[in-house]
C-alpha cells in the first residue's frame, strides 16, 4: 500500500463499517433507533452541548434532536444543565443510567456480532484490535474538529 492508496481504503473502511453496524442491529434484534446511541456517544465523546450544537454534530435536524432529548430524558438517559454563559440556555449532559446503557449496548453489539468473526486466528485478531486503536486515536487527536462538525 501506498499513500495515494489512503482515501481510498478510507472509504473503504467507512464504508464496511457501515455495513458492520447494520449486521449489527440486525442480529441483536433491536428496534432501537441508532440515532439514540449515537446522541449518547456525542455525548460521552464531546461532553455536554447546547441542543442546536448536538443536533449540528449529530449531523440531524433540530426537530429530531429534540425528539431524541426528550426520549433519552424520560428514561433518566440524559441531564439538563443550566448553561452558565448564558441563564436562558440548558447544556444537554449524558447521565451515568445513559453512559451505563450504552455501555450495555456496546457489550450486547459484541457478543451479537461474535460468531461471524469467531474463526479469527490470533494472528488476525490482534490486527483488527490495532486498527482499532489506530482508527480510536486518530479519532481522538480529530476531536476539536468533531465539536465544530467538520468530523460527526
Amino acid at each position: 500500500m501506498t499513500q495515494h492508496e489512503l482515501p481510498t481504503v478510507l472509504g473503504d473502511l467507512v464504508f464496511v463499517t457501515h455495513r458492520l453496524t447494520r449486521l449489527a442491529a440486525a442480529v441483536t434484534g433491536s428496534t432501537e433507533s441508532p440515532a439514540v446511541w449515537r446522541t449518547l456517544g456525542v455525548l460521552r465523546d464531546l461532553g455536554p452541548m447546547r441542543l442546536g450544537e448536538l443536533a449540528r454534530v449529530s449531523r440531524v435536524t433540530q426537530p429530531t434532536t429534540t425528539k431524541i432529548v426528550n426520549a433519552l430524558d424520560e428514561r433518566g438517559w440524559i441531564r439538563r444543565i443550566a448553561d452558565s454563559s448564558d441563564a436562558r440556555a440548558w447544556l444537554i449532559s449524558a447521565d451515568q443510567r445513559g453512559l451505563a446503557a450504552l455501555d450495555a449496548w456496546r457489550a450486547e453489539l459484541g457478543r451479537a456480532l461474535a460468531p461471524t468473526f469467531a474463526d479469527l486466528d490470533d494472528a488476525e485478531l490482534d490486527i483488527l484490535a490495532d486498527v482499532v486503536e489506530i482508527v480510536r486515536a486518530r479519532l481522538e487527536r480529530a476531536g476539536d474538529a468533531a465539536s465544530t462538525g467538520v468530523v460527526a
